[in-house]
Formats: structure tokens, sequence, C-alpha cells
């Protein structure tokens, strides 16, 4: 018997991953929902996460302050690993760990959301971002993978991507991502 190729190999994973997202939809659909409220009351989004996870939250965060399917008025959102010199300033005169915390401390008010991705659910830096903004009255949004790791029960929605390998579960959290920003984007007024 033939051992699949390596590519074949990878797109059943993805597959596999994939068919289990039909699980996420009434949690998406809170997400969704708990996003279009705080944009529309005039509250912001927040987003952080690591490596990956960071590209992806600045990618989101551009979703929404720019545009997603369709022209609309910019709405609040920004991700958390735009700024260099503060996260590394954070790092630096703190703690890594911190770089986030401080963050929501500094930037975020009750009403809004903060959206933590990590794909191992073992990011000590979104564990601390999410306890902050819980504190804070902030909702909390959590993408996970694997088991949640360490962070699991934290935020008040997570989804938790079942799977062993990271670049599956990213694509599966960037789909996830995708089509909130679809179901927001049919919430908001375009002017």
């Amino acid at each position: 018997m033939n051992k699949p190729s390596h590519f074949q190999s990878s797109l059943n994973d993805a597959i596999e991953v994939f068919q289990s997202l039909a699980s996420f939809q009434a949690s998406l659909e809170e997400a969704a929902e708990l996003v279009s409220k705080a944009l529309l009351s005039g509250n912001k989004l927040m987003l952080c996460g690591n490596g990956g996870s960071a590209s992806d939250s600045a990618h989101i965060a551009t979703e929404f302050t720019c545009r997603f399917c369709e022209d609309r008025r910019p709405y609040p959102a920004m991700a958390f690993t735009i700024d260099g010199g503060l996260m590394t300033a954070i790092g630096n005169d703190y703690h890594f760990d911190d770089v986030f915390k401080r963050q929501v401390a500094a930037f975020g008010k009750k009403g809004d959301v903060l959206i933590g991705l990590t794909t191992s659910g073992n990011s000590k830096n979104v564990l601390e971002a999410l306890k902050e903004a819980k504190e804070r009255g902030i909702h909390t949004i959590a993408f996970l993978g694997k088991s949640g790791g360490f962070t699991k029960g934290i935020a008040d929605i997570e989804m938790i991507i079942p799977g062993k390998a990271t670049a599956r579960i990213q694509e599966a959290q960037k789909f996830l991502l995708h089509v909130m920003c679809e179901m927001v984007e049919t919430q908001l007024p375009k002017e």
C-alpha cells in the first residue's frame, strides 16, 4: 500500500479540521453578535496573538478599520502587535507576559471586545490580556487550538480548534475569523 504524499496527508488533515468547524456555528454567531453590538455602540475591537496569530490579529483589525466585502464606514479595531516600540518597551521594562495586558489597561474600556488568538492555548501574554479584559468589563473571545491549553475556560466565548498541526489550526481560525467578519459586516451600516 502506498503511503500518501505529504500534500495529500496535509490536505486530509485540513479537511478533517475544517469538517469539525460546523460545531462552532452557535459560538461564532454569538461572537459576531458581540462584536456587532460593540461596534454599533461606539466601542472598539481589540485583538492579540503571537507569531502567525499576531499577523492574523492585524489582518482582522484591518478588515474592520478599512473594509471587508463591502464599502462602508470604518469601525475602530486595533491589533496590539502593530507597535513594535510599545511591545518591546513593555517586554523590556516589565515582562513579555504583560505586552498585551498593559495595552488592554491603556486602551480598553467597558463594552469593548478583545479577541485573543493562540493556536496552542498556552500563550501566557494572551491569557493575561484576557484576564485583564474581564476585570475591566471588556467582552472576551478566544480562538484556541489543540486542547485549549491553560487559556481554556477564561474567555466569555471560546472556540477550540482540534488538531495537531499548528498550521491547520491557524488556517481554521482564520476561516472562522473571516466568517465572523462577514456576519458582522451584514449588521454594520454602510454610512
